[in-house]
């Protein structure tokens, strides 16, 4: 087999004469070998974390049915799938059917040549590095296709798409959905004193800021330069008014740090109240909320519609902080 880091081999079968003979072989190039008597130890064995680098399963192993094992095992799959590998004289069709749905990776005899099962064992554990290495390449092209490279949040598309489907849930269910779109005021400004490296670690952190403060089915997305938008499911205008402050005093109240230097940042919010329309059009009210924030000053918050009056904006941190801040 091939060389490198010790693999383990689960061996599961209650004929002692084939245990012998496959830990002969395993062993002998190395590999760690786990022995299970049962249908049971196998099934408990492989639904472990710390799963086997492969499975080799007599097809006439007593207790839970085989059939069963590989319906449970493969159901748990999360990604860390390996291969199964099921011996057995007889090649029913059953075991056919499961070889060519890819539930199981190999059908050999019990009674294989030594040297050739080397060589199927060694297929099968390439075939499944190989699949393992495409599935990390799609994963990461989807991740592409729906993030936006900097920060991490979702891009434009993503976050419609989404927002879609939320509101599909909104007209089926009554239930109520905010958004709050909010950008960075001046940050052209930060961006030529301080240049892209700083300002786009500061994107990142503000990111990483907001979403401490939302729940885990909210989403968040970068639509713009420095615009961001977070979609709010079950949440009401009330509430999203609340969050836009608590963004604007928890996240851009604390300084952000570029050139060992404190920075004070601030964002200004438009928040809209979707109530089962389109998520286009509510997004053109949340933008034109945020237009409006603009023109009343830094850290300013608008909401579309009949919805509560936030809050006076917070004072301006200044150097009696305790901070240096920079300032303009």
């Amino acid at each position: 087999m091939a060389s490198g880091s010790q693999l383990t081999f689960l061996v599961a079968s209650h004929e002692p004469a084939w245990l012998r003979a496959m830990e002969q072989v395993l062993e002998r190039d190395g590999a760690r070998v786990e022995v299970v008597l049962t249908g049971e130890a196998a099934l408990a064995a492989m639904m472990r974390p710390d799963t086997p680098d492969i499975a080799l399963l007599d097809g006439r192993l007593p207790g839970v049915e085989g059939g069963q094992i590989l319906a449970a095992v493969r159901a748990e799959d999360s990604g860390q799938r390996f291969p199964i590998v099921v011996f057995s004289d007889s090649v029913s069709d059953p075991w056919r059917d499961r070889l060519a749905e890819g539930v199981i990776d190999d059908l050999l005899p019990m009674t294989i040549d030594p040297e050739f099962l080397r060589i199927r064992l060694e297929m099968a554990l390439r075939e499944q590095k190989r699949t393992r290495e495409l599935e990390a390449l799609r994963l990461g092209a989807l991740q592409n296709q729906r993030n936006d490279r900097l920060t991490g949040a979702y891009n434009r598309e993503a976050m419609l798409t989404m927002l879609f489907r939320e509101t599909d849930r909104v007209q089926r269910m009554n239930t109520s959905l905010c958004m709050i779109l909010f950008d960075i005021d001046d940050f052209g400004h930060w961006n030529s004193r301080l240049g892209t490296e700083a300002c786009d670690q500061f994107l990142v952190d503000v990111v990483t800021r907001v979403s401490r403060l939302l729940r885990s089915y909210d989403v968040l997305g970068r639509v713009g330069k420095d615009e961001f938008l977070a979609g709010l499911p079950g949440c009401s205008s009330v509430n999203a008014v609340l969050l836009a402050e608590r963004i604007r005093m928890e996240v851009f109240g604390a300084p952000f740090r570029a050139a060992g230097k404190a920075i004070r940042l601030s964002a200004c919010f438009g928040v809209a109240s979707s109530q089962g329309r389109s998520p286009v059009v509510v997004l053109r009210e949340a933008e034109e909320a945020l237009r409006v924030a603009r023109e009343a000053g830094p850290e300013s918050i608008q909401c579309a519609g009949d919805c509560p009056e936030a809050h006076q904006p917070v004072a301006f941190l200044s150097p009696t902080s305790g901070e240096d801040l920079l300032a303009w």
